[in-house]
């Protein structure tokens, strides 16, 4: 069955939009993984918010004009899918390579997050670093340090105090 232009021109205005609205883009080479694995993927990148889609390259080249993903353009060759996100690239990154470690066959081929390229071994990187949960506990920790500090500074006066009274009238 044939595609007729019309539902090229809705794909082309879908991969559009993915695009524009993704913060974080990877490229995978996906030839050697079957159905039931790539089913497994898609349920995987769910889980993390994220998105995954088989491109037609010549789609998704008209599709990257204009964005931020525009230098992905020379990576659209052979089996191409694009795993993206909206809101978080490290929980891609991590659900990504922890998928591959089963998979060795899936394969990535470029990357952008946030308007930066970055090179295939480097999502192995970004999927080391603590996700957003971990990284806004850290904020704030390091916000209540000094409250809390503050707190015990000013509570040690008075506690110091009754310890000494304490100890004065065990000595009477």
């Amino acid at each position: 069955m044939a595609v007729t232009r019309a539902e090229k021109e809705t794909e082309l205005s879908e991969l559009a939009g993915v695009f524009k609205g993704a913060d974080a883009a990877i490229l995978l080479d996906y030839k050697g993984i079957n159905v039931p694995q790539v089913t497994e993927l898609r349920r995987e990148l769910r889980r993390a918010k994220a998105g995954y889609r088989v491109v037609k390259n010549t789609l998704a080249r008209r599709a990257l004009k204009g964005t931020t993903f525009e230098t992905l353009t020379a990576h659209f060759q052979g089996t191409v899918a694009v795993a993206f996100t909206e809101s978080d690239p490290v929980a891609l990154a991590k659900t990504l390579t922890a998928f591959m470690k089963g998979v060795p066959t899936l394969r990535i081929k470029a990357a952008v997050v946030q308007g930066q390229a970055i090179k295939p071994a480097e999502v192995t990187d970004l999927a080391n670093l603590p996700g957003k949960p971990e990284l806004y506990a850290r904020l704030l920790a390091v916000m209540q340090g000094p409250a809390t500090n503050l707190v015990r500074v000013l509570s040690a006066v008075p506690r110091d105090l009754m310890s000494v009274l304490a100890q004065a009238e065990r000595a009477f």
